[in-house]
């Protein structure tokens, strides 16, 4: 056995573990199937326009998140509000906005939801009510792992209006799946951590650079730059005991192991004797994600992105600068829980997506549409839906040695960016545990 540690899959996840893993002084390699890192949050080229593959954001509370920027070098480009502010638009013209008031956590963001005005005042009460309860609820507690979200939120009073312009406003979005299919433990936990812990905890943090730039290319020299390896276009068949790595019929033992890839290929390449409810895993499923990005030939709003209700544009996002458009304006709409429009022909997204844009910013109706064009992530997340929480194994497995990473485990988070960086500091401690008690033996 060489002392070399394997980390298999470089998405978040697997970039944490490696360069946790070499900041300690050990070999790390990082294997990934793809010629590029970042898992999936990338960039491409398209006619000159640099396109990330999806609108990725994180909130201030996402310190694991953000502590890897720091590490890689890159904490400089993004943006984090120094409030939590939110514009919501509506098709008929009505604006709300949801912005923290300056009071303490938890009570900060009472005055936001008081203020929303697109519900009228009995409905904005009974928001802060069931807001409360939520926030006071256990996402760790089985029972909420079997309730669905929109059936709780009806018995707490949440129905019509509030169901439609307030919850579905954040749940979608943080949770990739509609409110009738999600679990209330996931919800719960982003409610208390980010809307009711700190009162900065929800600020909402942007990329200002290409998620490529922002995540691959300095997760590669940072984790070269400590000794690791990055072996790109390097698929790994199988986890064979020792553990070793299998490639392309060449093993290649390791001190220990740290699978971080994907649910579905994760059960294919961990033995049963290492983790027998691999099986149990393919439970989890997924839930898409579908971008529509819209290159217009002037500017039609000044917003750096808004939330939308009522309209099949859920977020929209400016991405001009990101993107590095010299002129005109390049908006990026983010739709989540993506079921219905996964499959869509790009013409009918179009048919489809310019009016509802048209509706929503006015000066959108005398721009042309220079280009337009969708990515689709249809594995953008697993279905966090109820008894999602009970399928989500832990890092350790039955060998020592080998480890799971993957914001899909059970990291006490939904997920997101920031659970795929916990579970890879996880990952890393275990690893670390197991070559110090080797050592030590």
């Amino acid at each position: 056995m060489t002392g070399r540690v394997a980390v298999v899959g470089g998405g978040l996840a697997g970039i944490t573990a490696a360069l946790a893993v070499a900041e300690t002084g050990r070999p790390v390699t990082l294997y990934e199937a793809r010629p590029r890192l970042g898992g999936a949050t990338h960039s491409f080229q398209r006619d000159g326009l640099t396109v990330d593959n999806g609108q990725h954001v994180f909130l201030r509370c996402c310190t694991a998140y953000r502590s890897l920027l720091a590490r890689l070098g890159s904490a400089g480009h993004v943006s984090v509000q120094p409030r939590f502010d939110i514009p919501v638009l509506t098709p008929d013209g009505r604006y709300g906005r949801l912005r923290r008031g300056r009071l303490p956590g938890p009570f900060h963001l009472l005055p936001a939801l008081a203020g929303y005005s697109l519900l009228t005042p009995a409905d904005r009460l009974r928001a802060v009510r069931a807001a409360v309860a939520l926030g006071r609820a256990d996402p760790a507690d089985p029972a909420l792992d079997a309730v669905d979200l929109d059936g709780w939120l009806a018995g707490h009073g949440q129905r019509g209006p509030a169901r439609r312009l307030l919850w579905e406003l954040f749940a979608v979005a943080a949770l990739n799946i509609g409110m009738d299919q999600a679990a209330v433990g996931p919800a719960a936990m982003v409610f208390r951590t980010a809307l009711f812990g700190r009162a900065d905890a929800a600020d909402i943090g942007i990329p200002t650079a290409p998620l490529s730039d922002l995540h691959a290319a300095a997760a590669q020299a940072a984790i070269e730059a400590r000794g690791g390896q990055v072996r790109l276009s390097a698929k790994v068949k199988a986890i064979e005991p020792g553990p070793t790595v299998l490639l392309d019929g060449v093993r290649e033992e390791a001190a220990a192991v740290v699978v971080a890839t994907p649910h579905q290929q994760t059960a294919a390449l961990v033995p049963e004797e290492a983790a027998p409810d691999r099986d149990e895993w393919s439970g989890l499923g997924a839930s898409p994600i579908v971008n529509v990005h819209v290159v217009y030939d002037r500017e039609v709003t000044d917003l750096p992105f808004a939330a939308v209700v009522d309209s099949p544009v859920q977020w929209v996002f400016d991405k001009t600068a990101t993107g590095g458009l010299d002129h005109g304006q390049y908006l990026a709409v983010s739709v989540s829980a993506a079921g219905d429009w996964i499959d869509v022909p790009t013409s009918g997204v179009r048919e489809a997506f310019i009016p509802a844009l048209e509706r929503i910013f006015p000066a959108a109706r005398d721009a042309h549409v220079v280009d337009l064009f969708v990515t689709r992530e249809r594995c953008a997340t697993f279905r966090q839906g109820p008894g999602s929480g009970a399928l989500r194994p832990p890092a350790a497995t039955r060998w020592p040695g080998l480890y799971l990473a993957g914001a899909w485990t059970d990291t006490g988070w939904p997920d997101t960016m920031e659970g795929a960086v916990r579970s890879g500091l996880t990952a890393a401690t275990l690893v670390r545990r197991h070559l110090d008690r080797d050592r030590s033996s």
